[in-house]
């Protein structure tokens, strides 16, 4: 039989014989054979990869519903609600019409404002403050590309938002469409993830894992694309892309094809269930040998030190929990950016003044979120033999500069807040040497004595900025939130003026972008609508966001606005005067700002050192906190105010650094 086998294969099927007869044909053959086949299978495979390109295998299983009145916008809206979303900031256009009106529809709070920066602003500012994902929608072109400064601000802040942009129909790409740029190329270096829609199907889905990109690790913007054509309805998007005439003959019938079939892929499947809910998140923890080096390190140390960093109030840890879990440790604290207020004002662990004394003279250091820049010098500013633990979600923050300037005793790439309160859990009973402490807190009982002393100290012309931030500092309640939007005046309150409680202080973040007072105060109020918001501007930082006072108007914001009027970009004089012996490009005048916000409906303050406008002589300090409490009180009752405080020269922040 094996023989017989053998032979029936030798007759059926052609061999290959190492040695060809000459003048045989067979080899040709058999070559020819060999290569049909491979090209038949090429040809196979190029229109199965044709077929599935243009939705035609997946459309054997997914019809098509033209009959549908629903839209794209609606599945967007969904995915919004589903992760917890409220609210909703926009510049609107008519890329993006559908997602505002299925956001109204449903009971998100969509919330437009005078420039597409303010919308993305607003949104991080919801981020920071709910740990839920804040979003903002802009149009297509210049509406996208006036959001960059913005996304990029909240990529250095590690700060999650979700950026909706519209775009041309997918078909019409490259072909000269109105506002047609290549958005996703443009925010690939901004964002975690940079992704366009291409079928109304891929909406939920592109947006669960956006949301989870922008959530999760270390927390960042994504941006995702939103062409108009998976947004508008079925007979909306037929009558487009049937409106225009076609050639005749066998070239129009292929182009009627093609756009037919186009339809029909971008609509098959659109309105299945689908899953809505999020996606788990991944984030980076200390591992428990970890936590156990950083116990023995910090209990054998008598002069340590914690530096906290805005990535230590990010969840899922938190605020109370931190705070809590810093008390026990016990350790002098100095806290930073959205850090600000986790410690009570009136604890004798918090330290603002003296820093970079406190640095040099430690014998260990735990930067928890606390990254090596600019900030902390670049690492130059721990004393030699100094042992420095560092606790961050992002590896390369982690070691930012290491290689240079500082060497961590240990490194843990993880989220330092859990961090934190492992190590407080391990350490129970420790007890921070009281030397150590009560060193620091004389250094900075002496350091804020001279400020109040420099504060008694009228300038030649106007208000002392020191006394007024201390009369500020004097009124703000308990429920109370502070935006930081501005250099010198800012820089200045954020030695002066004390947030009351955690995740109470908005700043940029190291980006340092000026502009971000009116969207930080506008997603802050609508986050926490109980809280009195105050914004802190300087003069040239409100020119960027003033019109947002008749966003305020309308929406309803009550904010109130303290603009330190100084008439110059003077953290940027202070140096270039001196240094190169002109001020040029850095005077404004005194204008009064006040009066614009009243003309926007708000109400408008003056404060001078003679008081508010026609006021009588008298105490400057109880002039200050007299306008500064009616100011609140006219925002208890509703309405957005701006005191337009001018301030005088001040040499608090000689020597400091604009660069």
């Amino acid at each position: 039989m094996l023989e017989g086998g053998a032979k029936l294969l030798n007759e059926g099927c052609p061999q290959v014989s190492p040695r060809w007869p000459r003048g045989s044909a067979a080899r040709p053959m058999d070559l020819v054979a060999a290569l049909g086949c491979a090209c038949a299978g090429l040809v196979a495979l190029a229109l199965l990869t044709v077929a599935q390109r243009l939705g035609l295998l997946y459309r054997l299983c997914h019809k098509v519903d033209t009959a549908s009145p629903r839209h794209g916008g609606e599945l967007v809206a969904e995915v919004l609600r589903a992760h917890g979303v409220r609210f909703l900031f926009t510049l609107p256009g008519g890329h993006i019409s559908p997602v505002l009106v299925a956001c109204e529809k449903i009971g998100l709070r969509v919330v437009d404002t005078r420039h597409e920066a303010t919308a993305v602003f607003a949104a991080d500012a919801v981020s920071r403050l709910s740990g839920r994902i804040g979003v903002a929608a802009v149009t297509a072109g210049p509406g996208v590309t006036n959001a960059v400064t913005a996304v990029k601000n909240a990529q250095m802040a590690e700060s999650p938002l979700l950026l909706l942009g519209g775009a041309a129909a997918s078909l019409q790409k490259g072909r000269g469409a109105l506002q047609d740029i290549p958005q996703v190329p443009l925010f690939r270096t901004l964002c975690k993830s940079a992704l366009s829609v291409r079928t109304v199907r891929d909406i939920v889905p592109t947006l669960r894992r956006a949301i989870a990109t922008a959530m999760e690790g270390t927390p960042g913007p994504v941006f995702v694309e939103l062409p108009i054509d998976v947004l508008y309805p079925f007979h909306v998007v037929q009558k487009e892309l049937g409106g225009s005439k076609t050639p005749r003959g066998l070239r129009g019938k292929l182009i009627r094809w093609y756009l037919g079939n186009y339809l029909q892929n971008l609509f098959a499947g659109a309105w299945e269930p689908r899953d809505l809910t999020p996606l788990p998140l991944r984030i980076p923890r200390a591992t428990p040998e970890q936590v156990q080096r950083c116990s023995e390190l910090l209990s054998r140390a008598v002069r340590p030190l914690v530096l906290v960093g805005s990535q230590a109030l990010l969840p899922p840890t938190p605020a109370e929990e931190l705070r809590s879990a810093l008390l026990s440790l016990g350790v002098p604290c100095y806290l930073g950016g959205a850090a600000r207020g986790l410690l009570p004002p009136e604890c004798p662990l918090l330290l603002r003044q003296n820093r970079r004394d406190a640095l040099r003279d430690a014998d260990l250091v735990l930067l928890a979120g606390t990254v090596c820049d600019f900030r902390l010098s670049y690492g130059r500013l721990f004393g030699r033999g100094t042992a420095v633990v560092a606790a961050n979600r992002d590896r390369a923050q982690l070691l930012r500069n290491a290689d240079v300037f500082w060497k961590p005793r240990l490194a843990v790439h993880g989220d330092p807040a859990s961090f934190v309160v492992a190590l407080a859990r391990s350490l129970q009973g420790f007890s921070c040497p009281r030397e150590w402490l009560e060193r620091l807190r004389e250094a900075e009982r002496e350091k804020e004595q001279r400020n109040r002393d420099k504060a008694t100290v009228p300038p030649p012309c106007h208000l002392n900025p020191l006394a007024l931030l201390q009369a500020l500092d004097q009124v703000l309640p308990p429920e109370s939130l502070l935006v930081a939007d501005g250099g010198d005046f800012v820089a200045t309150a954020a030695y002066i003026v004390r947030p009351r409680r955690p995740l109470a202080w908005l700043d940029p973040g190291p980006f340092g972008t000026l502009g971000v007072g009116g969207g930080f105060a506008l997603g802050a109020k609508l986050c926490r609508p109980e809280a009195e918001v105050w914004v802190l501007y300087g003069d040239g930082s409100l020119g960027f966001s003033l019109m947002e006072f008749d966003t305020f108007v309308r929406h309803k914001v009550p904010v109130i606005a303290l603009v330190g009027n100084d008439a110059g970009w003077t953290q940027i004089s202070r140096e270039q005067l001196p240094m190169l012996g002109s001020a040029v490009g850095c005077g404004l005048s005194y204008s009064d700002y006040h009066a614009v916000a009243a003309a926007l409906g708000g109400r408008g303050f003056v404060l001078d050192s003679a008081g508010d406008t026609g006021g009588d002589p008298g105490d400057v300090g109880d002039r200050l906190v007299a306008v500064l409490k009616a100011a609140q009180a006219e925002c208890h009752r509703g309405h957005p105010v701006l005191v337009n405080a001018l301030l005088g020269r001040s040499d608090f922040r000689e020597g400091s650094i604009s660069v």
